[in-house]
């Protein structure tokens, strides 16, 4: 790690060592790291900028299509909430929305077995270079992932491989984010309203500055740009899991004046995985929730195409916590 930030920096090259003594010193920096900040950078000999630079530039071809046209492929006409997610269909808190519109894409799940609110077919549009280069990217995040889920169990005191076999079909979520030029935007006008993400911990490049997180002591601070690394945060299902060793880092992108593309994967479980407290020692400070339950409880608290079927009668949501159930809020400092 360095001081030299304003969030740790963790190497995690050597996650790829064949030797353990390599990857727990990676497990450390990140154990370290999650505990003190929830948020961090993250560079690594595994990342292929080349990717990143094919994802941003097709971003900027589909973006750059008219309003109608993206419609055609609307989220709410997906089977695993996929899609796209134009200005206003996403709001933390009532009558406000964020100055944000997005392409979401969901683990591609083809067969008619074992389908969920969130596992099903991935809505794709129809230009086929668009699928292939955004499924590429989909996938060397995830190997990524898949290694930082290990380093987390030996962080954790668990087997290296504890999470294998709870990641094999996860829901886990690729956000292709485009925030517009504004002229005219206020202080107060948000691109994304303060939230913390409902996963395990989510992967993020962005390709410009804007991302504000909330730090131990209750203070928003910016993130900067730093070039060849991914910004890594803790989400509420690693938050359970560690119980509470790690927090859910509430964050938000506030004051867009310049075109900002963002690019979160957000790494989750299994759909029916039940997410607990799995700390050694401890009596659990977090009651159970089920992944999937978890997530699609969330998301239909957000997205106004779900909220609708709520109101309607035409879903049911179980157990579901209230939005910001996780993590710090601008009045509770760490203690």
């Amino acid at each position: 790690m360095s001081s030299s930030h304003v969030l740790p920096l963790v190497d995690i090259s050597k996650l790829l060592s064949p030797y353990l003594e390599d990857r727990l010193t990676v497990a450390t920096a990140l154990d370290s790291a999650s505990k003190e900040a929830g948020f961090l950078y993250l560079t690594g000999e595994q990342f292929n900028p080349d990717l990143f630079k094919v994802l941003h530039e097709t971003a900027q071809r589909y973006f750059s299509q008219d309003l109608p046209s993206k419609m055609l492929n609307y989220i709410g006409l997906s089977e695993n909430h996929s899609g796209y997610v134009p200005i206003g269909e996403e709001r933390f808190v009532e009558n406000s929305y964020d100055l944000k519109e997005a392409y979401d894409v969901n683990y591609d799940h083809l067969s008619l077995e074992d389908r969920r609110p969130l596992i099903g077919p991935t809505q794709w549009p129809s230009n086929p270079e668009f699928k292939t280069h955004v499924s590429n990217y989909y996938q060397h995040i995830k190997a990524i992932g898949q290694q930082i889920f290990q380093g987390f169990a030996l962080a954790l005191g668990l087997d290296e491989h504890y999470f294998d076999a709870h990641i094999l079909k996860a829901p886990s979520q690729l956000r292709l984010i485009h925030y517009h030029y504004h002229t005219d935007v206020q202080d107060q006008q948000e691109g994304i309203g303060a939230h913390t993400d409902y996963e395990c911990f989510t992967l993020l490049l962005p390709t410009a500055a804007g991302l504000q997180v909330l730090n131990k002591q209750a203070q928003w601070v910016d993130i900067p740009l730093i070039e060849n690394t991914l910004v890594m945060n803790v989400g509420d299902m690693m938050e359970i899991l560690s119980n509470g060793r790690y927090l859910a880092t509430k964050h938000r992108v506030k004051k867009i004046y310049e075109e900002r593309y963002s690019f979160p994967f957000f790494f989750s479980c299994d759909y029916d995985y039940v997410i607990q407290p799995i700390t050694q020692d401890e009596s659990p400070k977090y009651p159970a929730l089920q992944c999937g339950e978890h997530l699609f409880n969330q998301t239909a608290q957000t997205f106004q195409y779900l909220k609708e079927k709520v109101k309607r009668g035409e879903i049911q949501l179980k157990n579901a916590r209230p939005l910001h159930s996780f993590g710090l809020d601008e009045n509770q400092e760490s203690t």
